[in-house]
Parts: structure tokens; sequence; C-alpha cells
């Protein structure tokens, strides 16, 4: 899971990112869930996209160094 702001700024949460559709900025975030859901959020595109990146890398190595 993915730490997200949103757009009030003052609050955060978590979202499933195995989960996530997709994400598109019209001028806000939003991230549309599988299940239909969207969430707007502060993040840009690119931020919520790197999150995910780190979070799957951390995983990776956590598996590979678990061999």
């Amino acid at each position: 899971m993915i730490r997200v702001t949103r757009l009030n700024g003052v609050e955060g949460y978590w979202v499933n990112d195995d989960m996530i559709e997709f994400i598109e900025e019209t001028p806000d975030t939003i991230i549309s869930m599988i299940s239909g859901k969207k969430l707007p959020v502060a993040e840009k595109a690119e931020e919520v996209i790197r999150l995910i990146n780190q979070r799957r890398a951390e995983l990776l190595s956590k598996n590979w160094l678990n061999r």
C-alpha cells in the first residue's frame, strides 16, 4: 500500500496500489480504482507512480534477500 494525501493537504490515507486501474490529472490527480471508486489526491501522477515503484522495489528486494 502507498500513502497519499487528501486534496485538503491535512490528512493522508493508504491506497492498495495493486487495485489501481489508472491515474489521471484533470488538473487534480485522480486515482481510479478497479472497483470504480475515484480518489482525488494532492500528489502529482508522477509522484504516485514513484511511490508505487518504490514499494514494489522494496517488496522485490525483501523477497530476493529471503531466498
